[in-house]
């Protein structure tokens, strides 16, 4: 057999082949379903996954109120934040960050943009997750396909 037969798709921008996908946050837990969804973003499970292209797809998450988290950590998850000033770090417990006008989709958001890559790639990527309160969205013309997290390995 010819070696030369043998080609290495490597995908860039332009040939990459994006989908809406849409996925309800209820009675989820938080950790598990940041990491499927970054998985999604990322493109991981794509055949045609290439490590330095956002070849991920686009995912809308609904109903970010129900979240769920383990054990204490709506009492004791901390999120700190440091403005670089001396005295400016600040620290909020989930519960509070929730109350303080940040909304759970903002935990939803900070956990997934946690296991993406800390690069320019990984801001790029963070942009294709849409996250609402509510069975409620602003992307039905893109016709996303529901997909049940828990059918993904």
């Amino acid at each position: 057999m010819d070696s030369r037969s043998f080609k290495t798709v490597s995908l860039n921008k332009n040939t990459v082949n994006k989908e809406w996908l849409l996925v309800d946050a209820t009675d989820q837990t938080l950790g598990r379903f940041a990491s499927k969804i970054a998985m999604l973003l990322r493109g991981k499970y794509k055949a045609s996954y290439t490590p330095h292209v956002d070849c991920g797809d686009n995912v809308i998450v609904i109903n970010a109120e129900k979240i769920r988290m383990t054990g204490k950590k709506w009492a004791q998850k901390e999120y700190v934040h440091y403005s670089g000033y001396p005295g400016g770090q600040k620290i909020e417990i989930a519960k509070d960050f929730v109350k303080k006008g940040n909304g759970p989709e903002r935990i939803i958001i900070k956990a997934v943009r946690g296991m993406l890559p800390h690069t320019r790639l990984g801001d790029a990527i963070i942009n294709n997750l849409k996250v609402y309160q509510g069975d409620k969205h602003n992307q039905e013309a893109q016709q996303p396909k529901l997909i049940n997290l828990n059918d993904l390995r």
